[in-house]
């Protein structure tokens, strides 16, 4: 882990004109606002001109002295000001290097504990490493303790699954490790559920998952908004990863060709209302994926070329309004996918080029009103699509150059054709 050091920004000292530029500047800049008052104030006057004094008296000569004195105060008054402002300047940034300096100490020696042998030392370097993050001076540093807490669930970890059985110690280090990673994935929650100006929220920073292996954690409730958070090639491999009630709301969140191929990953109830939200080439083998009762109201979700080839994906009772959601080029080919009570009213929704060879997906029961839905050049070679006690009452559902021979059980609830809808013969159940 030494080599996560804090990526210290290159300093060249602060950068400060030269005091006799400064003051030039100041001076002139007070003479033409001075100016600029005196003129205006002419003008609304509406002044004529100036009474020529043809004798000095000795109350115009003390005006005059009174004016030079004035005009000497205020010159120093200037001069003691950006005097002023420069020492505060040096000041301050003789504090952040001081802070800046005391950080990264304090940056080393975290690190270090999360380098021992003992899950009790790197479960104290994981709880240092957090509050850091939110005593950092900067921005920068702040995302520097995050990065690395997240390259710290992208090190190479063994799942339970692919332990040997017998093997107690390796067991035992396998829980301690399971529980420092766990404890980190809270400690990441925990603050992406602070409001977005609480000063330890870290909202809008940038979190890496690339790759890593996960076989639980807990993130419901957390608030993606701004910044980007990566689970790119990453792996669900067992146990319950919860994303139960989480908020994308902006952003990029990025599932991009993750493994969901055991255990529960849980989206129930969680809100997509803005940003994008990519699925790409994600794999789904096994275990149960839960998208129930989300709200899909704007932005992007794509799953663009996913693979469902085992265990459930649930759309359950879930809300498609506004936005799109993509399974353009996806392959169904085991598993069960189902939207049973589902309502589309809005937005688009598109399966154009999908291939269904297997498996069951579902639209029991699911409402269509005012949604464009596409099922256009999509491949029925096997498996059975059902849309038994669904709900057309406006809107579009495109089935144009699909082929197949797969009976996909159609029918609207109204018993009329829905305008605009045609299906090959062999695909209309009869509607006795």
């Amino acid at each position: 882990m030494t080599s996560n050091l804090p990526r210290r920004p290159e300093r060249r000292g602060l950068r400060l004109w030269p005091v006799g530029t400064v003051l030039t500047l100041a001076f002139v800049t007070a003479i033409a606002v001075a100016a600029a008052v005196f003129f205006a104030g002419w003008d609304l006057l509406g002044a004529q001109g100036l009474k020529p004094e043809r004798r000095l008296t000795s109350k115009t000569l003390f005006d005059l002295v009174k004016l030079s004195f004035g005009v000497v105060a205020g010159a120093g008054a200037l001069v003691a000001l950006v005097v002023a402002y420069r020492r505060q300047r040096v000041d301050e940034d003789g504090a952040l290097r001081d802070a800046t300096r005391l950080h990264t100490e304090r940056f080393t020696t975290a690190v270090s504990q999360l380098g021992e042998e003992s899950a009790a030392i790197r479960l104290g370097g994981v709880h240092a490493l957090a509050g850091l993050a939110d005593d950092a001076p900067t921005r920068d540093l702040r995302q520097t303790c995050i990065d690395v807490l997240c390259a710290y669930l992208r090190l190479p970890y063994t799942a339970e699954a692919d332990i040997p059985s017998g093997d107690a110690d390796a067991r035992h280090a396998y829980l301690a490790l399971r529980e420092v990673r766990h404890t980190v994935i809270r400690l990441i929650r925990d603050h992406l559920r602070l409001a977005s100006d609480h000063p330890r929220s870290w909202q809008g920073h940038d979190l890496n998952f690339t790759g890593a292996v996960l076989d639980g954690g807990d993130l419901s409730g957390a608030v993606f908004a701004g910044g980007t958070v990566d689970f790119s090639s990453a792996v669900f491999a067992g146990g319950t990863v919860s994303f139960g009630g989480a908020v994308f709301a902006g952003g990029t969140v990025s599932f991009r060709g993750a493994g969901f191929r055991d255990g529960t990953v849980d989206f129930v109830d969680a809100t997509f209302s803005d940003g994008t939200v990519s699925f790409r080439s994600a794999v789904f083998s096994g275990g149960r994926v839960s998208f129930s009762r989300a709200e899909f109201s704007g932005g992007t979700v794509s799953f663009r070329g996913a693979g469902f080839s085992g265990g459930t994906v649930s759309f359950r009772a879930s809300r498609f309004y506004g936005g799109m959601v993509d399974f353009v080029d996806a392959t169904f080919s085991d598993g069960v996918v189902h939207f049973n009570s589902a309502a589309f009213s809005a937005g688009m929704i598109y399966f154009s080029g999908t291939v269904f060879s297997g498996g069951r997906v579902s639209f029991r029961g699911s409402v269509f009103l005012g949604s464009a839905v596409y099922f256009n050049s999509a491949v029925f070679s096997g498996g059975t699509v059902h849309f038994s006690d669904a709900t057309f009452s406006s809107g579009t559902v495109d089935f144009s150059a699909a082929e197949g021979s797969t009976p996909i059980g159609l029918v609207p609830s109204n018993g009329q054709p829905l305008p605009g809808l045609s299906l090959p013969q062999a695909w209309c159940p009869p509607t006795s």
